[in-house]
């Protein structure tokens, strides 16, 4: 991520210098989205390092939700940069000034290839982590961007039609929104603690009641701390051979593999209890 924030600046500096010499919009959209990518992944490779920081008895999951929030920022920076594009492109639409289109066209290729660069840096990770994806999806966006506007150069220069410039810079601008949501909903999805995505409570519950002494299983919750870290919890009643004869430890310990072998859920906490336990709990435990 360091080596694509290096080459996300390099090229934000070839595109703001080459839009502002060409008066090409739809360049200077595409350098303030890059600007803006940077910065995201500057966030990303800070909450990265902050959420490496072993928890405490105050931080009991450590800084782990840093990351979660880096990519709120990177959501709502999309989104804002999104904005500003549509309505500089509005403002021009009647007026649209005069592009070079020379340099429009090495700058737009220039960040072209550089992106491309970037996104096989982050391919690998943004399966994995919402930070990186994030990351990933910015660039991406800037990708097809650097192609719109060497598309809108080209037909400036077969055809003279100068709106092209505001197209592309409108096409950039309906690019992000899409991809900004996208982020916003996963990133409010793990706040507000969702169900993880692949996580079926009903057969999570099937598999619980599967285990062999096990009579019930109520206040049942599935959620997610940060990228690739889903928890579990729930209240599990137990036959009274079961804790008769000692064998809570086997019970917890069958549960355990279960969660991890068929829905990939490493952090769980059971409390056994004795049947008829449920009555002392408060209504909204059930």
């Amino acid at each position: 991520m360091l080596l694509v924030l290096g080459i996300t600046l390099s090229v934000v500096g070839v595109q703001v210098v080459g839009g502002l010499l060409s008066g090409s919009l739809a360049l200077l959209a595409d350098a303030g989205h890059m600007l803006t990518d940077a910065a995201g992944v500057g966030i990303a490779l800070l909450a990265s390092h902050i959420a490496m920081r072993p928890p405490t008895d105050a931080r009991s999951y450590g800084w782990q939700r840093a990351e979660i929030l880096a990519a709120l920022a990177n959501a709502l920076l999309l989104a804002g940069i999104a904005v500003w594009v549509l309505v500089q492109a509005a403002g021009r639409w009647e007026d649209p000034p005069e592009v070079s289109t020379g340099i429009m066209l090495a700058a737009a290729v220039v960040g072209a290839v550089a992106n491309g660069a970037s996104l096989l840096l982050l391919r690998g990770g943004q399966a994995e982590s919402l930070n990186v994806r994030g990351a990933y999806l910015e660039v991406l966006g800037d990708l097809l961007g650097s192609l719109a506007v060497i598309v809108a150069g080209v037909v400036i220069v077969l055809t003279g039609y100068a709106r092209a410039d505001v197209i592309a810079s409108v096409v950039i601008g309906l690019m992000i929104l899409p991809r900004a949501w996208s982020l916003l909903r996963d990133v409010l999805d793990v706040l507000l603690e969702a169900t993880p995505r692949g996580v079926d409570m009903d057969e999570v519950r099937a598999h619980i009641l599967e285990v062999p002494g096990v009579e019930d299983v109520h206040d049942l919750h599935a959620w997610t701390i940060t990228s690739g870290v889903p928890v579990l919890s729930a209240h599990v009643v137990v036959d009274d051979d079961c804790l008769a004869r000692g064998r809570s430890g086997e019970v917890l310990d069958q549960l355990g593999a279960c969660l991890t072998g068929h829905f990939d859920v490493d952090h769980c906490t059971f409390q056994l209890e004795p049947v008829g336990h449920r009555e002392h709990e408060p209504a909204h435990h059930r």
